[in-house]
């Protein structure tokens, strides 16, 4: 797509009133376009159209008008989570007009350097982390995207003494054509979101946008140990940068199993040690994983290892990521609400050496949850299953041999049967067990969002 101001005088559609819906579409009408935000839902669920149309900007909600979108559109906005599939992506692609997420449209008038983070699992504790550290060295990041501000809303701020960190989804990277970061990381691919793509190859192919038009200039950080990150290697233009659990790299930052360190070697036999894993301030490998991500990209930056090693020393992690709620007679409640695939269920349930009381379930994509079946077998003392994919869970719970299996059948709401959950699983456990919500699938079933998921069953917690 061109800069934003040359769209002056032509016509632009935003579709989706969300929150980086409104700022692109207040971006484009400052600079001039004929802007126009569809949104299906109904105007009472659009509490943002009133603004929108106070500024000037035509907001139609409630359905998609067949004569949206026509060959008088100049460009078509779309929010990351509207599938390709709708009405007037489909025209428009038919008819030949760009269709883009608001990544595209920041990058083209963004003047600081870029720091993009995407992969399945470990976006926001990663993208945190990088801000943390690139703020305390003095490099004045703006941490945006799929996390906190859209891109958009934050890109005008800054100028070329900042740094953007952002956070990616495979949704916005989709809708991308000339994004390019200075420093783009994929942290790991596992299989999720088949829903919304149709196809690992396409989830995969659009992860693999973060790289794309890279040149020798950039950084490309990948997982050492990641098998599709290793596949994606030798296609890619950028300088490489690897992270590794489970290798001692000659140029990148790795775990070293012997001395239980995280370890910089800059490919010149040089190796210096950042601090032992064990000092973190949150715990479980995979979190080791994302430490090493984050150091590797603001290694790149040019943060100092003694800054990178303060900021893991210091931090405590993010909401809804392996967060402790409480302690109550000696059980521990972890809340993990983010992990909205299997994968990301298996690594935390790892995390802990303790008997786990698990909380799991959610919106059915079509899994199987197979790959949940070791672990079960070899971690879990109990399960408390709920919403679509509760019999799925279940019955890998029952191939496992778990003796301790409940599932949340009848409930007024989403809050009450997390309670129940809450309820069920803590008359399961017992003194040092571990009560942990993780429900490898996404929250839409029954819940606005994981986040609201993880603050009812902490307020569920509260209330034992």
């Amino acid at each position: 797509m061109k800069h934003p101001r040359d769209y002056r005088g032509l016509e632009v559609i935003v579709l989706g009133l969300a929150r980086s819906g409104v700022a692109a579409a207040k971006l484009f009408h400052q600079k001039g376009a004929l802007v126009t935000v569809n949104d299906k839902k109904e105007r009472s669920a659009c509490p943002e159209a009133d603004e929108l149309e106070a500024l000037g900007i035509s907001v139609v909600c409630g359905f998609h008008p067949e004569s949206l979108v026509h060959e008088g559109v100049a460009l078509v906005v779309k929010n990351p989570g509207i599938p390709y599939s709708v009405d007037p992506i489909r025209k428009a692609e038919e008819l030949g007009i760009e269709v883009v997420t608001e990544v595209e449209v920041a990058y083209q008038f963004c003047e600081a350097p870029i720091i993009g983070i995407t992969g399945s699992n470990g976006k926001t504790t990663t993208t945190t982390l990088i801000g943390l550290m690139l703020d305390v060295a003095g490099l004045q990041p703006v941490v945006a995207g799929n996390i906190g501000r859209a891109l958009t809303e934050a890109t005008p701020e800054v100028t070329a003494e900042n740094w953007m960190v952002v956070e990616l989804s495979s949704f916005q990277l989709k809708g991308t054509t000339a994004f390019r970061p200075n420093i783009g990381l994929l942290l790991n691919v596992y299989e999720t979101h088949l829903d919304y793509h149709g196809s690992m190859d396409d989830y995969i192919a659009s992860k693999a946008k973060i790289f794309e038009n890279q040149t020798e200039t950039d950084t490309a950080i990948l997982n050492w140990d990641n098998e599709v990150c290793r596949r994606l290697m030798p296609s890619l233009k950028a300088k490489q940068f690897h992270f590794s659990l489970e290798e001692k790299l000659a140029y990148g930052v790795y775990l070293d199993a012997e001395t239980d360190c995280l370890v910089y070697a800059n490919g010149q036999n040089y190796i210096e040690s950042i601090m032992p894993a064990s000092e973190m301030g949150i715990p479980g490998s995979f979190n080791v994983g994302n430490a090493l991500a984050a150091a590797a990209a603001a290694i790149t930056a040019g943060v100092a290892l003694p800054v990178i090693a303060d900021v893991l020393r210091k931090f405590q992690g993010v909401e809804h990521r392996l967060e402790l709620v409480r302690e109550l007679d000696g059980v521990s409640f972890y809340n993990n609400s983010k992990a909205t695939n299997a994968a990301a269920t298996i690594v935390t349930i790892e995390a802990f050496n303790q008997p786990v009381v698990l909380i799991a379930g959610g919106l059915d994509r079509g899994s199987d949850y197979m790959e949940l079946l070791p672990t079960f077998r070899e971690r879990i003392k109990g399960i408390v299953t709920l919403g679509q994919t509760k019999e799925k869970i279940k019955h890998i719970a029952e191939l496992a041999g778990i003796s301790k299996v409940q599932t949340v059948d009848t409930a007024k709401d989403a809050a009450d049967a997390v309670s129940q959950a809450v309820q069920l699983a803590w008359q399961m456990s017992e003194q040092g067990d571990i009560v942990l919500l993780s429900p490898a699938c996404a929250s839409w079933d029954m819940f606005p969002s994981y986040e609201d998921r993880g603050r009812m069953f902490k307020e569920s917690v509260h209330n034992l």
